[in-house]
């Protein structure tokens, strides 16, 4: 009796482990798909909190720059606007104007020698709400920048005492500078970015420190510089120099695949440009809005911050912002957009 009792519990206790295992192999699945809704909730939050949560903190004490009245109004402003970006799809916004300047070039026929038949400004392939936070000058945080850089075109820096309007005077002077960029140094025999003329002026003319490629100072600069041509046609010259060799090193560098993802700018930017990556949309990889204020930074970046993060993306070993490589390539991505309107400051995504 004992034995048999023995055998019943046994076999009682085998046949609830069997029971209890086929519940949770089936239940599993289930659970693991509520997860997955509950994580993409999340994820939809964060997005939105990712937005706002940036021009929360975008105070210019956090950023080392002035505050002004109206830049406050605007980082109050944009906290609601920013929390919105993304979550309506879809382009066509018929054509766009920007404020002051009128209507833009955002499509135009490719110059002679491109790949491809049209060139497609980033602004096209971004979501409405994103395009609306460009076209709003109140509302766009590239301008906290634009701002600073008006007050740095005045600021008397360096041993000579001299400002940039001490040389340039007005700053609408500016205004054929950013479409020609990258433009020739004949005393450095090799082209320069807007970013090294600037610290060639403040080193030798200034006598002043460079500033740093990324530093606050540097973007407000180059943003407020850009502003001055935003609406005109990028137009590189080739034909200084020996500008074209450089474009040959930059057309090379854009169709050389890169690290463990064996990949090219040109894979994404050419071949598949309209298609979605996870939830971005490729684009042609213009660069008529840079410096640009992306949302995924929560600040204004520069093209060749842009270029580093291509290269980590695809886990290769990056160049350094200024480096002979990264301006090679500005030289080839600048001609590929030739026609479109300057931006800066834009806004992606």
């Amino acid at each position: 009796m004992r034995k048999t009792t023995l055998s019943i519990a046994l076999c009682g206790a085998v046949c609830v482990v069997a029971a209890a295992a086929v519940v949770t192999t089936t239940i599993t699945p289930h659970a693991q798909s509520g997860m997955s809704g509950m994580q993409g909730m999340q994820g939809m939050g964060m997005q939105g909190m990712q937005g706002m949560g940036g021009m929360q903190g975008m105070g210019m004490s956090g950023m080392g720059m002035p505050m002004t009245g109206m830049a406050q109004m605007r980082a109050m402003g944009m906290s609601g606007m920013a929390g919105i970006t993304g979550m309506s799809g879809g382009m066509g916004m018929g054509l766009p104007s920007l404020e002051g300047i009128g209507p833009i070039t955002t499509r135009t026929k490719a110059p002679e020698g491109h790949p491809l038949d049209e060139v497609v400004s980033g602004f096209e392939y971004r979501t409405k709400d994103t395009q609306a936070l460009e076209l709003d000058d109140f509302l766009n945080p590239g301008f906290l920048w634009v701002e600073y850089g008006q007050q740095l075109w005045t600021t008397v820096d360096g041993t000579a005492g001299k400002s940039c309007a001490s040389c340039h005077g007005d700053p609408a002077s500016m205004k054929p500078v950013r479409p020609a960029m990258p433009k020739w140094n004949a005393k450095k025999n090799k082209p320069f970015a807007m970013e090294a003329w600037i610290n060639e002026c403040r080193t030798e003319r200034m006598g002043a420190k460079p500033w740093k490629w990324e530093s606050n100072e540097m973007l407000s600069a180059t943003a407020f510089v850009g502003w001055q041509g935003r609406g005109e046609p990028v137009n590189i010259d080739l034909s200084a120099g020996n500008m074209k060799a450089w474009w040959e090193k930059g057309k090379e560098f854009y169709y050389t695949r890169f690290g463990q993802l064996n990949m090219a700018c040109a894979n994404c930017h050419e071949d598949n440009f309209g298609k979605y990556i996870r939830a971005d949309r490729l684009s042609q990889g213009q660069s008529n809005g840079f410096p640009t204020y992306r949302l995924k930074w929560q600040g204004l970046g520069s093209l060749h911050r842009r270029f580093k993060g291509c290269m980590d993306q695809i886990r290769a070993t990056p160049y350094k912002r200024g480096s002979d490589e990264f301006t090679a390539l500005e030289v080839y991505v600048n001609w590929r957009g030739t026609g479109l309107s300057v931006e800066t400051p834009a806004v992606r995504q």
